[in-house]
């Protein structure tokens, strides 16, 4: 089997596609052939060498495949099925705890950017219906935690506004999820060309944020004053503040990203004046992504992807992901 490991400290020159025997599966595993994975900001850190990791590390935390073999033990999964990996393989539901979020594929254990994996059957879930694998490599991070944002912790409802910033992976699934679910969307950018694909995808209105700085305001404007139920907020520092003036009285931020770094200051009684509600969000549960796949099958939503990469090109990939021109997800295919 091909894969790629990654030596340390880390840097695009050190990303290595090497040929290994393929891993045998063993009780309570399945064996999965991977032939697609989807890159995500914690796996460009990851292979730049801002996340420390062990020497040799398989990158990569999203991968969608088919199942070859079983394991004894195993019945949730057959030969044949599709699957797609979750991004915690110890938190099946509920609440995140330290022992839930313990083990990560891609940091602290191998992930998926290699032609086989062998991992505990909990650490994937099936495809959704129709899906092909590079469509089904994009949900494991992005989409899922923009479900849990809006859905599981938002509990978005129709009538709800919900605004999105940027046109980031994890916006533009919470604007599928947002329309699916009977909302109206406000959605930003700074590019005008971006702008009019989200449209395109059906957002309902939207701001170009360098040409009205003050778009939390505008926000706000276009609710007739009101304010907006929920923000998919993935900015961080630079945008929380804006954010919260574009809340409605009892609102919701799921806190997603910090693209713009990680000190912020915010105005501490607007947050209990206003009773506004923010989530942090730590992409989520087994249970999240069957819930998230369940309402993609019965909405038939599909995810934007900008581009695929073979394996043998995963540097290429990466670079086409930090020039950050993409729209929707950069992809590899095996």
């Amino acid at each position: 089997m091909r894969l790629v490991r990654l030596r340390a400290p880390g840097g695009l020159d050190r990303l290595d596609l090497v040929e290994e025997d393929q891993p045998r599966r063993g009780p309570g595993e399945v064996l999965v052939r991977i032939r697609a994975c989807s890159l995500n900001m914690r796996d460009d850190f990851a292979v730049q060498g801002k996340v420390p990791l062990a020497d040799g590390r398989v990158p990569l935390s999203d991968g969608a495949g088919e199942v070859i073999a079983v394991g004894d033990g195993v019945y949730a999964f057959k030969s044949g099925d599709h699957v797609v990996s979750t991004f915690y393989p110890w938190w099946l539901g509920g609440d995140m705890t330290p022992d839930t979020r313990r083990d990560i594929p891609g940091d602290s254990f191998d992930g998926f950017a290699g032609e086989y994996v062998c991992m505990p059957a909990q650490a994937f879930t099936k495809a959704p219906a129709g899906y092909t694998h590079l469509e089904a490599a994009t949900l494991t991070c992005t989409g899922v935690t923009a479900w849990r944002g809006l859905v599981t912790c938002g509990k978005v409802k129709p009538g709800d506004t919900v605004l999105i910033l940027g046109t980031g992976s994890v916006s533009l699934f919470a604007l599928q999820f947002a329309k699916a679910a009977g909302a109206r969307v406000i959605a930003t950018s700074s590019d005008e060309k971006k702008l009019e694909k989200l449209r395109r995808l059906g957002a309902d209105s939207v701001i170009n944020y360098k040409a009205v700085p003050d778009w939390g305001g505008m926000a706000r404007d276009l609710t007739d004053g009101r304010g907006v139920d929920h923000v998919i907020e993935v900015g961080g520092p630079a945008t929380l503040t804006q954010s919260i003036a574009a809340c409605r009285t009892g609102g919701h931020i799921a806190l997603i990203g910090v693209l713009t770094g990680f000190a912020v200051e915010v105005s501490i009684p607007a947050l209990f004046s206003n009773q506004i509600r923010i989530s942090g969000i730590s992409i989520g549960s087994k249970a999240d992504q069957e819930d998230m796949i369940r309402a993609i099958e019965v909405n038939r939503l599909r995810p934007v992807i900008d581009s695929s990469f073979p394996l043998q090109d995963i540097a290429a990939a990466f670079r086409h992901y930090e020039a950050q021109k993409h729209f929707g997800k950069v992809c590899l295919e095996l």
